[in-house]
């Protein structure tokens, strides 16, 4: 039959007859080949009936064909034509051994061996370097396996440093030296021996004390799990449901690890298991998932506190060693696992005062298990840092914050785990009061104060609240203190007492921002000053520094909500003038101008540095702030300013921009953005329409995002109508010869006492050139015309008093602006305070025309903290 009308289903056997039948009828040549009649089978119809022994038989000699035609063609039938008899029949008859991957490894390690045997036969020291390096990795994985160095390993390495020694002597006196490649390879392999006998240095030295004793403790340890068993059947398509079940377990298996690693886990091998698990941390090729699990394994069957201990500080480290990567977070899972067990730490120690842990203990054994009773004073003392673990706790819990999305689910599901972060803070807070540890006491409470100075009372509570379930408390929580303020402050004047000076900037910064939130101004105010933190800062690390924006800037804010808007403005100016707001509030980096582009490092710092979101200051409503303090302080000024000179000397600059843009615009539409609101506010107010700018200012609705919104309305209401009379009182004080108190009252809706007070300060600070007539109830205006020498000396004056300040500033910052807040000297702040007092007095009793100059920043506060805050970069 002819291949191409070969059917796919033609069987091996069939074809083989009809060849048979063709040479016995019509050939005259007996003794041909079979494989010369029988055609191929395309392998474009071959079907999986055929045999692969059909293409082997016609490629093979006549030698071959002749044999193959002696067999019987059912000798080889395909494995899938096979049925169930002919299987059973092979199974009965066909063993297999079981090897588990600890013997293979084992005979790979003497196999590599007997290469290099080889090799240092015809002195090839190529392939023994190389075959070395193979060596070494099988051994490091029998270590990861937590399995014992075998005697065959030490023994190659003695042989090969005997046999090295003999090649570099032989060297050495050999008039024909050996090729370059060989030679390279001879002193690499020195060195590798040299430092691979320096790391087995004991195991050696066990050997070479007593070689057969080596031996039997590895023979012990490496028990063989070879076990001749008979293959099992495969089931039948056919079979019942209860063929799928689970099979039984035979009691001739031994139950192994991931890769058939047998691992026994007994309370009599935990410390060896621990110090293999230490030894292969931190390598390249080590399972770190292996080494976690086989740390459960290890906590499960360990029975004193002293293994427990030992293992949970092992386990919470490799936890972290999980994830080494600096940009990405640790997952959820582990990091629950993590605190878990560091909870679980704390309460051993706790529970039994005879333990310890610390950083700095002396040495031990870390093979022998430790007892209370062995000490010389009965506390046993482990090495190890709870500290540090709540440190890395709270660390990866902020970086998971800095990379989940803020604005989904997900961020609000992590947030609700904060509680039991802070749990475990105050728990070891706890701890190191028991312990009397006083360094890593100060930096968990810095780490509890981080978490709660910034958080409004009913978070806090909340936060407060977990410790109800805790066995252990720390002294101060806000049960016994009532407030958030007390508890706060209690927390800060311990930091005030460590000698850490990062942790006392760190807790003053902490305290003032709380003061602040709670529109405590003047203690806020006061605590600033005294620190003199505004001359140091620029020398402190940059998350210290970001905390001090973030400080100053809800300074400011508490100012405004206070309806302190001179204060206000002063305070948020030094930041806004910088126009970085975001970058300096570590919450957003800093887009560079100029093709100013970051490195991949600094981008990764920079991120690294920015806040959870849930942390943020609203810019949005700092920037209302801002504009707002900023226009009711700057609109009087510039209608009190007759000069052009004087008019470009600007108080806020910020608002001086937005304001001459908004004069260039030839079409002004409705407001739309919360500086438009505030551009026409302005408008209004120097045109003296201030009930057109209080209805713009209310119409803001960023303001419902401030507590106590409606107190902060009915507070800019009345300064916009103080205002808006100032405003009036300067632009139409040339044109009036006397003004009726009783008017201006009516106009601004404002009591006839309040606009009484306000003109008398205003006549006292020389800003209004007028008198009051109370008995006819009007203010009579005096003209007062300066001729052109008394105009140039005032201009004069005014850039003499700005030289003499920035002078001053300078002179500042050297004397005092390279120490910190607590190394400065008493009696000579005292001093220099007493001189800067008597110098911004005298600057206080101006003539008006000088109101463009530096005494518009406002009161002595103002003054102060606006000239020496330090932008921060």
């Amino acid at each position: 039959m002819s291949r191409f009308f070969r059917q796919a289903g033609d069987s091996d056997s069939d074809s083989e007859e009809s060849d048979e039948e063709l040479l016995t009828s019509g050939d005259e040549d007996a003794a041909a080949p079979k494989t010369a009649a029988k055609p191929a089978m395309s392998r474009f119809l071959r079907t999986a009936g055929s045999d692969s022994s059909s293409s082997d038989s016609e490629s093979s000699d006549e030698d071959e064909s002749e044999m193959s035609d002696e067999e019987p063609a059912q000798k080889k039938k395909s494995r899938f034509m096979r049925g169930d008899s002919d299987e059973g029949s092979e199974d009965e008859d066909v063993k297999r051994v079981v090897k588990s991957t600890k013997d293979k490894r084992l005979e790979e390690i003497e196999a590599t061996g007997k290469v290099m045997d080889n090799g240092l036969k015809i002195n090839d020291w190529v392939a023994i370097s190389n075959e070395f390096d193979k060596l070494l990795r099988l051994v490091q994985r029998q270590s990861n396996a937590a399995e014992p160095l075998p005697p065959f390993f030490v023994k190659t390495l003695l042989s090969l440093e005997t046999s090295l020694n003999a090649a570099l002597t032989k060297e050495k006196e050999a008039k024909k030296k050996m090729n370059a490649t060989n030679a390279r390879a001879l002193n690499s392999m020195k060195q590798k021996v040299r430092k691979t006998a320096k790391e087995f240095e004991k195991e050696v030295q066990q050997y070479q004390d007593d070689p057969e004793a080596f031996e039997r403790e590895f023979a012990v340890h490496a028990q063989p799990v070879d076990i001749v068993v008979p293959k099992p059947k495969k089931p039948k398509k056919g079979a019942d449901s209860e063929s799928d079940e689970e099979p039984v377990l035979d009691d001739r298996f031994t139950t192994v690890g991931k890769g058939g690693k047998a691992m026994s886990f007994s309370a009599d091998n935990i410390f060896k298991t621990l110090k293999l698990v230490h030894e292969a941390r931190g390598k390249k090729n080590t399972d770190r998932g292996e080494q976690i699990r086989i740390l459960e394994k290890l906590l499960e069957v360990a029975v004193t506190s002293y293994q427990r201990i030992r293992i949970l500080l092992a386990l919470v480290s490799s936890r972290f060693d999980y994830n080494s990567s600096i940009t990405s977070y640790m997952p959820t899972d582990l990091w629950l696992s993590a605190q878990h067990e560091v909870d679980q730490l704390i309460s051993i120690v706790v529970a039994d005062s005879s333990y310890s842990v610390q950083e700095d203990t002396e040495d031990y054994d870390e093979l022998i298990e430790r007892h209370p009773a062995t000490e010389s004073d009965g506390v046993v003392r482990i090495r190890g840092s709870i500290i540090s673990f709540v440190d890395r706790l709270d660390d990866e819990f902020t970086k998971s914050l800095q990379n989940i999305d803020p604005h989904g689910t997900e961020y609000v599901d992590r947030l609700k785990d904060e509680k039991v972060l802070y749990r475990t803070i105050c728990r070891s807070q706890a701890f190191y009061e028991r312990t009397s540890q006083p360094e890593p006491l100060a930096r968990v409470i810095m780490r509890r104060l981080e978490h709660i100075y910034s958080k409004p009372d009913a978070v806090v509570s909340a936060l407060e609240s977990s410790l109800a379930s805790s066995e252990i408390t720390p002294s101060v929580t806000l049960a016994s203190s009532t407030t958030t303020s007390s508890l706060i402050h209690s927390l800060c004047v311990h930091l005030y007492k460590a000698d850490n000076s990062l942790l006392r900037t760190r807790a003053m910064l902490s305290h003032i921002y709380h003061h602040a939130l709670h529109n405590d101004f003047y203690t806020a105010r006061d605590m600033l000053l005294m620190s003199h933190l505004q001359e140091s800062i620029h020398s402190a690390d940059v998350a210290t520094q970001i905390l001090y924006n973030r400080t100053v800037v809800q300074l400011g804010l508490c100012a405004f909500r206070c309806g302190l808007i001179k204060e206000s403005q002063a305070t948020l100016q030094d930041i806004f003038t910088t126009q970085r707001v975001k970058e300096l509030l570590a919450q957003g980096v800093h887009q560079q101008r100029f093709q100013q582009q970051l490195t991949p490092e600094q981008e990764k710092a920079e991120r690294s540095r920015q806040l959870p979101f849930h942390m943020h200051i609203n810019t949005e409503l700092l920037e209302a702030a801002f504009l707002v303090s900023s226009m009711l302080v700057e609109v009087p000024l510039l209608a009190s300013i007759e000069s052009e000179e004087q008019k470009r000397k600007a108080i806020s600059k910020p608002f001086r921009r937005l304001l001459d843009f908004a004069d260039r615009q030839v079409f002004t539409g409705p407001p739309e953005s919360t500086r438009d609101h505030i551009m026409q506010a302005s408008k209004a107010l120097q045109d003296g329409e201030w009930e057109k700018c209080r209805d713009l200012i209310q119409s803001i609705k960023i303001w419902s995002l401030m507590p106590e919104v409606a107190s902060v309305k009915e507070m800019l209401a009345k300064r916009i109508q103080e205002q808006g009379l100032r405003t009036y009182l300067f632009t139409y004080a040339p044109y009036y010869s006397t003004l009726s108190l009783s008017l201006l009252s009516r106009t601004f809706s404002l009591p006839l006492r309040a606009v009484t007070s306000m003109i008398s300060k205003m006549i006292w600070n020389e800003e209004l050139s007028a008198s009051l007539d109370q008995s006819t109830g009007v203010v009579v205006f005096h003209r007062i015309e300066h001729s052109r020498p008394q105009q140039l000396a005032q201009v004069i004056a005014d850039k003499v008093s700005a030289l003499l300040e920035q002078n001053e500033k300078v002179l500042d910052i050297k004397l005092g602006g390279s120490g910190g807040w607590g190394d400065r000297s008493g009696d000579k702040g005292e001093k220099r305070g007493e001189q800067t007092q008597e110098r911004r007095g005298r600057g206080d009793r101006t003539r008006g025309s000088v109101r463009g100059g530096p005494r518009g920043r406002g009161s002595r506060f103002a003054q102060g903290l606006g000239n020496q805050m330090t932008r921060v970069r």
